[in-house]
């Protein structure tokens, strides 16, 4: 059985004022106005806690909310970053869901294609997939690797030198991680790191991660641990290169066992939780895998994660600094 991190739950009634947290990119002290006993009760020996924000409405509003609770302020030109979903799937998140954040932060939304063929494996198709899901339709939209790839150094890896992302990953001065979490056939679960690792990469990158650093060509599958592994340290480069102006949501909505580039996936057969968000992906993937051990009905989800063990991405994400797994979850909802 994984072994599991303490969740701490601070459910603040604050009439809707809410303090903001630093955005360090690694652990964020606890907000100023939380009452002190709780504080008190949540504060780890180093005063320090990453900061997670939560609310069970899976709306455009409750979105919003959870976005501006983090005080996080994008500079200059800004990427929304998404999966657009493999045709045939219905789980990727909604244009609907997604729209008045993306126009709030005057987002561009940015994709890379796969390196598995199929309809988003070339841009020309891959631009079709987007306009067929909604996603034209309320911002611009790029793919960043539509002209070939750019390199990131990777620093504190022990599979990985290097990353792969999207040519034109640098044209944008912020990202947006919006991130639908949900089981996955090879990490276990997809939630923030895996955006930032897999879906930023390029074709050729996401084969980079996947062989841990042993082939651009082709499929050359890594032992396990080293392939997540490899995810944590691509995702270490993201943020490196972007000096922290990067923030996270992931969506815990139609929970099912497949990643959203399965074009059949599992229907879900647990009920969905809600919407988190965080300046840390580290805590965000925690609270999120947290929860769903919570879950009374997460079995199957529980089980796909273990299977692949899945929580080595995180061990090896803290262990090289890209966030920390202690964290406060707290509440938007009255």
């Amino acid at each position: 059985m994984i072994k599991r991190i303490t969740l701490v739950l601070l459910c603040l009634f604050l009439g809707g004022s809410l303090a903001a947290c630093s955005t360090d990119g690694k652990n964020k002290s606890v907000p100023a106005d939380v009452p002190a006993k709780m504080a008190a009760a949540a504060e780890p020996a180093s005063g320090k806690l990453s900061v997670v924000y939560m609310t069970k409405n899976i709306t455009p509003e409750g979105l919003m909310a959870v976005y501006k609770a983090m005080g996080w302020n994008p500079d200059g030109k800004v990427a929304v970053k998404l999966s657009t979903g493999e045709p045939g799937g219905h789980n990727y998140l909604k244009a609907d869901l997604i729209k008045d954040v993306v126009n709030t932060v005057k987002g561009t939304i940015v994709e890379c294609n796969t390196g598995y063929g199929g309809p988003r494996a070339t841009a020309e198709k891959h631009y079709e997939v987007a306009r067929e899901h909604g996603f034209t339709a309320i911002a611009p939209f790029q793919i960043l690797d539509e002209n070939g790839s750019m390199t990131l150094k990777v620093t504190g890896g022990r599979n990985l030198k290097e990353n792969y992302v999207g040519i034109h990953f640098l044209e944008y001065d912020s990202y947006l991680m919006l991130s639908h979490f949900k089981g996955h056939a090879m990490g276990g679960f997809g939630g923030a790191i895996k955006n930032i690792s897999i879906g930023l990469a390029s074709a050729e990158g996401k084969l980079w991660i996947h062989s841990a650093g042993n082939s651009l060509t082709s499929w050359k599958p890594a032992p396990q641990d080293k392939f997540l592994e490899s995810m944590a340290e691509a995702a270490k480069s993201v943020v490196d290169a972007l000096h922290m102006k990067i923030a996270y949501v992931n969506v815990m909505n139609r929970l099912s066992v497949d990643c959203d580039c399965s074009s059949s996936p599992a229907e879900p057969d647990m009920h969905d939780i809600g919407i988190l968000a965080s300046t840390d992906p580290v805590a965000l993937d925690q609270a999120c895998v947290d929860l769903i051990y919570k879950a009374p009905d997460g079995k199957s989800l529980i089980e796909r994660m273990e299977t692949r063990h899945g929580i080595h991405a995180l061990e090896w994400a803290d262990e090289i600094g890209l966030g920390s797994r202690k964290y406060s979850l707290i509440s938007m909802d009255k």
